[in-house]
């Protein structure tokens, strides 16, 4: 049994992870524009910034179990997010363009190994509270998504408009949640039997790892294309850069909130069917109607994708039984999730290249949330998976 003193910096090593997940993605969506001019990059070639690490985070998911059962759950955290700082100080000398996507497929491969042993740490220290360290797990990615795409392009600006420096500042924290997890105690996996097995015979893991591969490749496309989705509208780039920041900063509360209200009243596969139709009619107003109440209209969207990916991210801890089963749920979820995912920032560029425009994009966007909502309507709660 963990001390209770000893739970709290178990519980800071885990939010700092959490939060140094997300910037290295996010931090493009402010730049991306002023990147792909500057290098002289078709906006296809410049989404594989975003798209690469999602695309990765999808294949090299199935590793983080036999990573685990090498070096120890602790050790293997800690080696991710020493290659996440090794690939944001790459970004200085990212005006070649092959060094700026090389640190993605860095990024990538780091935050792919993270999430599952994350999600095995959760269960392995917090199975007495799993939901309401879980719901702390995903506010703390929130935020780090908030935190790199409202906070570039101002440190970009103060630091003289060299977005090199301004993707590069994220090494920082990244270098500091490396720094306290050399600090935790390793504790390696007892045996490596099920460690390379992942669970895709389970018609109930593919049903679980559609819906993460819906809503996480709603939130990549918008991640990557919502400014530019309002700059060509006719709002300024201050005005459709505000319209993000709404869209990134709801996240903040609704990911913690809405695995809260689910914990308290049950029935969280209705609020996932809800969060997708809701999630529908918000980016049917943004491809249609972007004039009407657009900070609004990116609030709602952004309660709607934040909660319903909060909501994704635990349902391996209550479907499978110990630290490594969990890990390896989620690598199966976060492998066809993220692999599939990584094709909407690329498809709705092309879309953009080839239609003129964003609406035609944005609006099959909205038939994916439709489907994500009919999906969710499939699952029932069952309280372990069959291995």
């Amino acid at each position: 049994m963990v001390k209770h003193s000893s739970r709290w910096f178990l519980f800071l090593a885990l939010v700092l992870a959490s939060i140094n997940l997300r910037p290295a993605i996010t931090s493009f969506a402010p730049l991306i524009e002023r990147i792909a001019s500057d290098l002289a990059l078709s906006r296809g070639l410049v989404s594989l910034t975003t798209a690469l690490p999602v695309l990765l985070m999808g294949l090299l998911a199935p590793l983080a179990p036999r990573l685990a059962v090498r070096f120890g759950l602790e050790r293997a955290i800690a080696l991710c997010l020493a290659t996440v700082s090794l690939a944001l100080s790459l970004r200085l000398f990212g005006h070649q363009e092959w060094i700026l996507i090389g640190s993605a497929v860095l990024v990538g491969a780091a935050i792919a190994m993270a999430g599952p042993l994350l999600s095995g740490y959760i269960k392995r220290y917090f199975s007495d509270r799993m939901g309401k360290i879980a719901a702390w797990y995903a506010l703390s990615m929130a935020i780090g998504g908030t935190l790199g795409a409202v906070v570039t392009a101002p440190v970009t600006d103060y630091l003289g408009g060299a977005w090199n420096l301004g993707l590069a500042a994220w090494t920082l924290p990244a270098l500091l949640a490396f720094a306290i997890w050399l600090r935790l105690p390793n504790q390696p996996e007892a045996s490596a039997r099920n460690a390379s097995g992942l669970p895709w015979r389970s018609g109930r893991a593919w049903l679980i790892s559609l819906f993460f591969t819906l809503q996480a490749g709603l939130f990549y496309a918008l991640v990557t294309w919502l400014v530019a989705r309002y700059h060509e509208a006719g709002y300024g780039i201050l005005h459709s850069n505000t319209f993000f920041s709404a869209f990134m900063l709801i996240g903040l509360p609704s990911s913690f909130a809405i695995p809260w209200l689910v914990q308290r009243f049950g029935h969280r596969y209705l609020w996932m069917a809800a969060c997708g139709l809701v999630a529908a009619c918000s980016l049917s107003l943004v491809a249609w109607a972007p004039q009407w109440s657009p900070l609004a209209v990116c609030m709602v969207l952004g309660v709607a994708l934040n909660g319903s990916f909060s909501l994704s991210l635990v349902l391996p801890m209550y479907e499978a039984s110990t630290p490594l089963d969990v890990s390896r749920l989620t690598a199966m979820m976060l492998c066809s999730g993220y692999g599939l995912a990584c094709l909407s920032p690329i498809l709705v560029g092309i879309g953009r290249d080839f239609a003129g425009d964003y609406q035609k994009p944005f609006t099959v966007l909205a038939l994916l949330a439709v489907c994500m909502s009919l999906l969710a309507l499939r699952l029932r709660p069952k309280l372990v998976m069959a291995k």
